[in-house]
């Protein structure tokens, strides 16, 4: 009786240490923060550089958060940019999703940024949802 015990004990332990949880890096959420002077400069001058007429820049709600994923630390921002178009009118409002990286001399990507359909609002308000900022339709005045 006492050498089955001692084997289940064993074999319970043994489980333990088998079953240890590992980090989840999947996990995609941000701890929001707000946007210094600085991070929103680096932010439009980045978005500028992806427009026709980036004089003619008007960002609308802005949301950033930051997180470190694969050990590098990032800040993920959406928002919403307008700009005149090549017919010199101004556009509608075009969602955006980018990153910054402040361990990398702060180095700015455009992740995506989409039209001024409803389709590219929600696209990209899904990820936007998705990293823990929702952010607000300027046309609708709601949360997409």
């Amino acid at each position: 009786m006492r050498k089955p015990v001692q084997l289940l004990l064993v074999t319970s332990l043994y489980g333990c240490v088998a079953a240890a949880p590992r980090p989840d890096a999947g996990d995609q959420r941000v701890n929001p923060i707000p946007i210094s002077l600085a991070l929103e400069e680096i932010i439009t001058s980045g978005v500028r550089q992806h427009l026709p007429d980036p004089a003619s820049a008007r960002f609308g709600t802005m949301l950033a958060g930051e997180r470190t994923l694969d050990g590098r630390q990032e800040i993920v921002v959406c928002g919403t940019v307008s700009a005149k178009v090549s017919s010199g009118v101004h556009g509608g409002d075009k969602p955006f999703i980018a990153k910054v990286y402040p361990e990398a001399a702060s180095s700015f990507e455009l992740v995506a940024m989409g039209d001024e359909t409803e389709a590219a609002r929600l696209q990209i308000g899904g990820s936007c949802r998705a990293a823990g900022l929702p952010t607000l339709d300027t046309d609708t005045k709601t949360h997409l």
